[in-house]
């Protein structure tokens, strides 16, 4: 009988499970599926990156968390590929390489005063409001309290959560999975105005209607939008006569300009045609400079020299993630993603051979979750084809046990899917105990405790 053929999928994000589920699904050929995560924990942005208030989309965790119970599927956490190991380790253990880790850095906006204290990306921010490991507790924690006005720039979902929570009082996020601590601090919020900026106008803004809608039920919070950018040129109308989705928003927008504020608490700025060009302050942001845009020809913005300023200590920038480059992988560096045909990963024009690539980091952050099911079904396709026609390279150390006993030597504490488990369940104590259904356990080191037996 031939030995199973030994895939190790580095990123246990949606794409990395996907491309495990599809792997364990085929039957032409005998399989051993090695997911492999930096991190103690599975689901990468499902985890870490979706609003801790968003249930039923993180919901979609339990259809992932199947993919580990399947035979042959391991999860191998708190492995660190570049620290720990090396690719070429990779290679010496497995016929195969899915990279999958995705696209987690932040793009920046590249303008003066930039890096001013309370400065921040939106992909920090999130990180530390949902628990993740990485995120700077203390620079949040003294940020969130201070903070009065807030300018959050960007038009797409991140941006709309991003608001969202800082919009909410705390009952209205105490059922949620946030970490006490970032309950506790956004408890003490002072933040009074939140103003959104969009260079483009609503027909070109990318958040969904559902989660637009949410911004208008708050109980603390009015939302205020100027009727003017509400008024569309011919172009922005034709986007929305040809796109039901933009549509809705539109429509939800416009019930939004017709309201009267009602003098609550906190208020939601919806600014269309606005970009910063400028941040002011001496220790820290104090104001932001904006300039009025205007549509191009061509579907762009570009200034119209009009300025003003916004009152604000904090500004998140939301302008998109982007994919980061791995020692000894090739690496598009203008599109900030591993190059790539049919999921083959190409280096000087040529498929690597045994490497292959799926979700975000091989297309760019787009799409939803499920986007990523028939991206990471199409590279396995071609993994599997490479294989039938013996083109994958032969690995020096084909088993499990040398994989194993390569990160032992390593001195690599290694989170399996039974130690994982153990973490699940401490969670879901941990949440009950507040009468919740879970609450993330944030600390790295109190992950790998509670994962030991």
């Amino acid at each position: 009988m031939p030995r199973p053929l030994r895939v190790a999928v580095v990123g246990s994000g949606p794409s990395g499970l996907y491309a495990a589920d599809a792997l364990a699904s085929q039957e032409a050929l005998p399989l051993e599926v090695d997911v492999i995560e930096r991190l103690p924990v599975p689901f990468g942005l499902v985890r870490y990156g979706v609003a801790p208030d968003h249930l039923s989309i993180r919901s979609v965790r339990d259809t992932l968390d199947k993919v580990l119970d399947r035979p042959g599927v391991r999860f191998v956490g708190n492995v660190r590929v570049g620290t720990d190991i090396t690719v070429t380790d990779l290679h010496g253990c497995f016929d195969a390489v899915v990279w999958t880790y995705g696209a987690s850095g932040d793009r920046r906006l590249g303008i003066p005063g930039e890096d001013l204290a309370g400065s921040v990306a939106a992909t920090d921010f999130v990180a530390w409001y949902c628990g993740h490991p990485d995120a700077d507790r203390t620079l949040f924690e003294d940020l969130v309290p201070k903070a009065t006005g807030v300018v959050v720039v960007g038009i797409g979902n991140v941006a709309v959560d991003v608001t969202r929570v800082l919009a909410k009082t705390v009952p209205e996020l105490d059922h949620t999975d946030m970490p006490q601590h970032v309950l506790d601090a956004l408890g003490r919020s002072q933040v009074t105005d939140i103003h959104v900026l969009g260079r483009r106008g609503p027909a070109q803004a990318t958040f969904t209607t559902k989660e637009l809608r949410e911004l208008g039920e708050l109980a603390e919070a009015d939302i205020l939008v100027d009727p003017a950018d509400l008024v569309l040129d011919p172009a922005s109308q034709s986007i929305v006569d040809s796109d039901k989705a933009v549509a809705r928003n539109l429509e939800v927008m416009r019930g939004w300009a017709d309201r009267v504020p009602e003098g609550r608490p906190r208020r939601i700025h919806l600014r269309f045609f606005a970009r910063p060009v400028e941040l002011r302050g001496t220790e820290g942001v104090q104001a932001v400079v904006v300039e009025r845009t205007r549509l191009t020809v061509d579907g762009g913005a570009e200034g119209t020299g009009e300025l003003h300023e916004i009152a604000a200590n904090v500004v998140v920038r939301s302008v998109g993630y982007r994919g980061t480059a791995l020692d000894e992988v090739p690496f598009d560096s203008q599109r900030s993603v591993i190059p790539h045909v049919d999921g083959r990963v190409q280096r000087d024009g040529a498929a690597v051979p045994g490497e292959y690539v799926a979700g975000w980091i091989k297309r760019g952050p787009t799409g939803i979750i499920g986007t990523n099911k028939k991206d990471a079904t199409a590279t396995v396709a071609s993994l599997l084809e490479d294989a039938a026609a013996g083109l994958l390279p032969e690995p020096a150390s084909p088993d499990s046990a040398d994989f194993d006993a390569l990160l032992a030597r390593r001195g690599v504490e290694v989170v399996t899917t039974a130690g994982w488990r153990r973490i699940d369940a401490a969670e879901r104590a941990r949440g009950a105990a507040r009468g919740r259904d879970r609450t993330t356990i944030h600390a790295a080191a109190d992950l790998l405790s509670e994962a030991r037996p």
